[in-house]
C-alpha cells in the first residue's frame, strides 16, 4: 500500500467539501452554536462511554483489525494515533469523532459483512475524516440537530439561532465531507474495486446471497442513476429526499453518487500527481491546518444554494399547511 509521508489534508480534500464548510461557517448563528457546543459538550463523557460499552482494539484485542488500522494510519501520516473501538451493533456502519482525542468506532455488523480489503477501505475512509479535521464539525452538527429538534426554544439559551438554514448547511456540509474521506480511502487502497464493493454491500449486501452480488451491475446502476439528472423533476426529487422528504435529512450522499465521484477522481490528473509523490505537505508533523484555496465566489454560490433549499422547504411547508 502507498504511504504519503507529510501529506496535508488539503492535498486531497474535495472542493465541494471546502466550499460547503466555508458556507456553513458563514451562516448566521454558527459562531454562537460553536461557543455553546464547546461550553456544554466535552469529550470526556464520550471516552467514559466508549471504555464502558465497547471493546477497545489493540495488539491483543482484534489484532487483525488493529494491524490494518496501524497500516492506514501510517499511509495517511496521521499523528497522534487515534483510538479504535468495536461496538456490538448489527448495523453495517462505522464512524469517527473526537477532536483532542479522536477515535473510530466499527460496528460488529461491518466486521461480519466485509472482506478484509473492503474493511481496510472503510478504516481509511474514517481516518480521512480525522485527517481532514471533520470530526469536530460532525460532533457540532449532531449536537445542533439534536438540540434544535428536541429542545426548540429552550436550546441552552440559543432560541431561534439554531435555524433551519444552519441545519441545512450542516447537512449539506456533512454530505460533502464524505467525498473527501472517500478520496483518502482511494489514496490508501490505490484500487477502486474494494471501495466500490464495500459501498455496494453497505447499500444492500447480505451474507446469505453474497455470491450473487455483482459489482459490475452496481456500477451500471450508478450510471443509470446519473441518467436521471436529464429530467428536471428527478433532480427535484433527489433534492427533497436529501433534505427531509422521507422524514429525515440524509448525512451521506447516495452510494451510487459516491461511486461516481470516486471514479472521476481515480482518473484525474490530481490523483495521479499525488500517487507520484507530488502533493501539498504539512509544515508541522501531524498538523492538518492548511489554508484553503477556495474562491470567495464559490463559497457565495454555495451559500445561495443553501438559501434556496431553505426557501423551497418553507414554501412546501406553507403549501401543506394551507391545504389542511
Amino acid at each position: 500500500m502507498p504511504t504519503y509521508t507529510g501529506i496535508a489534508s488539503e492535498a486531497f480534500k474535495h472542493p465541494l467539501d471546502q466550499q460547503a464548510e466555508q458556507a456553513l461557517r458563514s451562516v448566521p448563528g454558527f459562531d454562537l452554536v460553536a461557543k455553546a457546543f464547546i461550553e456544554y459538550l466535552y469529550e470526556r463523557p464520550q471516552q467514559v462511554y466508549l471504555l464502558a460499552n465497547n471493546m477497545e482494539v489493540g495488539p491483543r484485542q482484534y489484532s487483525t483489525l488493529y494491524g490494518i488500522f496501524r497500516e492506514c494510519v501510517k499511509d495517511l501520516d496521521i499523528y497522534p494515533e487515534p483510538a479504535v473501538y468495536v461496538n456490538q451493533n448489527p448495523q453495517v456502519n462505522g464512524y469517527s469523532l473526537g477532536q483532542e482525542h479522536p477515535y473510530i468506532v466499527i460496528n460488529s455488523g461491518l466486521l461480519d459483512l466485509l472482506e478484509e480489503g473492503e474493511l481496510r477501505s472503510v478504516i481509511a475512509h474514517e481516518l480521512g475524516h480525522i485527517k481532514c479535521e471533520h470530526t469536530i464539525l460532525i460532533q457540532m452538527a449532531i449536537w445542533a440537530m439534536g438540540a434544535a429538534s428536541l429542545l426548540g426554544e429552550l436550546t441552552l439559551g440559543l432560541g431561534n439561532v439554531i435555524s433551519s438554514g444552519l441545519i441545512y448547511a450542516f447537512y449539506e456540509w456533512r454530505r460533502k465531507a464524505e467525498l473527501s474521506a472517500d478520496r483518502a480511502s482511494l489514496l490508501v487502497m490505490d484500487d477502486l474495486n474494494p471501495i466500490m464493493s464495500a459501498m455496494m454491500k453497505m447499500a444492500g449486501g447480505t451474507h446469505k446471497y453474497a455470491h450473487e452480488a455483482n459489482l459490475k451491475e452496481f456500477i451500471k446502476q450508478a450510471e443509470k442513476y446519473q441518467e436521471l439528472d436529464k429530467d428536471g423533476l428527478n433532480q427535484f426529487y433527489k433534492f427533497m429526499i436529501y433534505n427531509g422528504g422521507n422524514g429525515n435529512f440524509l448525512t451521506h450522499p447516495f452510494p451510487v453518487e459516491r461511486l461516481t465521484y470516486l471514479q472521476e477522481y481515480a482518473h484525474s490528473s490530481e490523483y495521479s500527481k499525488i500517487r507520484q509523490g507530488n502533493y501539498q505537505r504539512v509544515t508541522t508533523k501531524g498538523s492538518v491546518e492548511v489554508k484553503t484555496s477556495t474562491s470567495t465566489s464559490e463559497v457565495d454560490d454555495l451559500q445561495k444554494q443553501i438559501e434556496k433549499i431553505q426557501q423551497e422547504i418553507n414554501r412546501l411547508k406553507n403549501k401543506k399547511n394551507s391545504s389542511n
